[in-house]
């Protein structure tokens, strides 16, 4: 076997290396139906693809786009741009017919593959300004245009092994292999060019963290994101079998059936699945309820280091594993789990607890695009997966603190710059070649990474004191009753907050004060409500600065989600966005104090 050094070479090896797994890729369709590739139906399709692309006038350096929620045939489309020598684009399903447009327009992409209705409309509304754009592709037939059957056939009808090896030979390591442009928060999107060598960096230095019994990958997060990418191609590097799932309403589900040995997850999803799990042992009554409360509270407990752990704790784990953890795991079809891995935020440590408790190890990890992703991550090392860290620097990769407290790095995981972007590539990576990631931090005395904040989000207030906002957000977090949190202050006296209670949790302590609970737009302006997140408030007030404390709030009965625009597709409050929507409200709580 020889080195893989290029993306599609985990592919074309991956026979050859796991002779025994009989299924590589498997995509959900409809409610129990699952579309199977085996290795040889992998490689097979891929290269097929690959014929089409070349007869379609497709050459190296070209620019080829994928708009589509997770499933099979992406891979598939990546694996065949990339091995004849074109970029791949991938693109989120989620953004706008504006954001498309200048995505599409900037790189030049020359043929797009989309999926979904919304999408396709959004493309359609633009495609007649994109210069270079010559061919639009669905993965099924929506009678608009030609269709992934179609595209599979030409490449059948064209097939030429010659060529593909030819192509093939011809690629570099060092060479470009993908443009991310990033979601962000703020400003335009930037192209992030991506080597064949930044992203095989990463799984050199990450292939020994999953066990070797460790069989069943499950995808859910944007497969355009740079974390969950690199997480799919470890997956298939190590020759786990790839579950995509592209519905996040079904991921409940598809677990159960599935019952996947490892998957990726960001904070706010397993927020989600604490309180799903937590609301199953609230229908219990009697002595099974008590014992459901009582194992609850012995996870968030859960000390990871076996060393941290008592005889008298390990004996009341080891009991309430065998009544309550057993049968949560059963549900989550998580019966036989090796690793959660949490990234894109921070994870509250009683919930890193929680999950490690029940038999659902977390390993969380930092990064950015820009650094293919990952700068340091959990492992298996003695503290090496310490809750309120993200571990280790990741192998081969410099790591050091800056004396304004910036985290930057550099090593193997560095991009090559952003695409037809030289003035912002050199503001972010300097002449010795060390990124600046514009995020805060600080190392512990064992060395783990410690991320504090995001330096662009530190506001002065008027009386002379800097104010990280992150950490307000998540000290108040970390009240059952506060689901989400944004505080603002910048010039002011002091700080405040907008807030989305937890709905479900307050609706449970108003049945428990005999308060009667209506809808949530009634509920933000009950005078009860208001003082339970107060009291909360000034709870968490008492463990942080004065500087930091919450002085006022305002709570809102709407949502923050990725499909009205106020989270970026990692789950990240947009702060300029939640500000300009609020404006009118946040400077009501400052106004009897200018």
């Amino acid at each position: 076997m020889s080195k893989i050094k290029r993306i599609y070479d985990i592919m074309l090896q991956y026979e050859e290396r796991h002779p025994d797994q009989k299924l590589a890729l498997s995509g959900k369709i409809g409610k129990n139906k699952w579309n199977e590739y085996t290795p040889q139906l992998f490689k097979k399709t891929a290269n097929e693809l690959s014929c089409a692309l070349i007869a379609k006038g497709i050459q190296k350096g070209d620019k080829v786009a994928v708009i589509s929620t997770n499933r099979p045939e992406w891979t598939i489309t990546q694996m065949a741009v990339t091995q004849i020598g074109a970029v791949l684009v991938p693109i989120y399903p989620t953004i706008t017919a504006e954001d498309y447009q200048y995505i599409l327009q900037h790189c030049g992409a020359k043929l797009v593959i989309l999926e979904g209705e919304i999408v396709m409309r959004k493309v359609q509304s633009v495609a007649n300004s994109l210069t270079e754009l010559k061919d639009i592709y669905t993965f099924v037939d929506r009678k608009d245009y030609p269709y992934w059957d179609q595209l599979i056939a030409l490449g059948r009808e064209n097939y030429d092994e010659a060529k593909l090896q030819e192509l093939r030979a011809g690629n570099d390591e060092k060479e470009c292999a993908m443009i991310i442009y990033t979601s962000g928060t703020t400003g335009t999107p930037k192209g992030v060019m991506l080597s064949h060598y930044n992203i095989l960096s990463q799984i050199e230095n990450l292939k020994h963290i999953p066990s070797k019994w460790s069989k069943k990958g499950l995808s859910f997060l944007p497969l355009c994101h740079a974390y969950e990418n690199m997480i799919v191609l470890l997956y298939q590097y190590l020759g786990m079998t790839v579950y995509y799932v592209s519905n996040l309403a079904t991921i409940a589900e598809a677990m159960r059936e599935v019952k996947p040995t490892m998957m990726t997850a960001v904070p706010r999803v397993l927020e989600k699945f604490f309180e799903k799990i937590e609301a199953s042992g609230k229908s219990k009554t009697g002595a099974a309820r008590s014992i459901f409360d009582w194992a609850v509270k012995v996870a968030l407990k859960y000390n990871i280091e076996d060393e941290d752990r008592t005889a008298v704790y390990n004996m009341q784990h080891k009991l309430a594993d065998k009544l309550v953890y057993s049968k949560i795991r059963k549900g989550l079809g998580a019966e036989n789990f090796d690793i959660l891995v949490s990234g894109a935020a921070s994870l509250k440590p009683e919930l890193c607890s929680f999950f490690s408790a029940i038999g659902m190890p977390v390993f969380e990890g930092y990064g950015m695009t820009e650094t293919s992703p990952v700068i340091a991550v959990s492992c298996r090392e003695k503290y090496g997966r310490e809750a309120n860290t993200v571990g280790f620097p990741l192998g081969g990769v410099d790591v050091a603190i800056t004396k304004e407290g910036e985290i930057i790095c550099r090593g193997h995981n560095v991009m090559m710059g952003y695409y037809k972007n030289e003035e912002q590539t050199r503001e972010i990576i300097d002449e010795s070649g060390w990124l600046h990631t514009g995020d805060m931090g600080r190392f512990t005395e064992r060395g783990q990474l410690v991320i504090t904040g995001r330096i662009k989000n530190i506001f002065k207030t008027s009386m002379g004191k800097y104010v990280n906002p992150q950490i307000i957000e998540e000290k108040m977090s970390q009240s059952k009753y506060i689901d989400q949190i944004v505080a603002v202050g910048e010039n002011q006296k002091f700080v405040a907050a907008l807030i989305i209670p937890n709905f479900s949790a307050i609706q449970e302590w108003c049945e428990s004060e005999k308060i009667i609970y209506s809808h949530p737009k009634e509920m933000v302006e009950n005078l009860n409500v208001k003082n339970l997140i107060k009291s909360e408030i000034n709870k968490y007030n008492q463990e942080l600065s004065k500087a930091e404390n919450v002085m006022k709030f305002e709570l809102l009965a709407d949502e923050w989600t990725q499909d009205n625009g106020f989270l970026t597709p990692t789950l990240k409050v947009k702060r300029n966005k939640i500000s300009k929507r609020y404006a009118e409200l946040i400077n009501s709580m400052f106004v009897d104090h200018q």
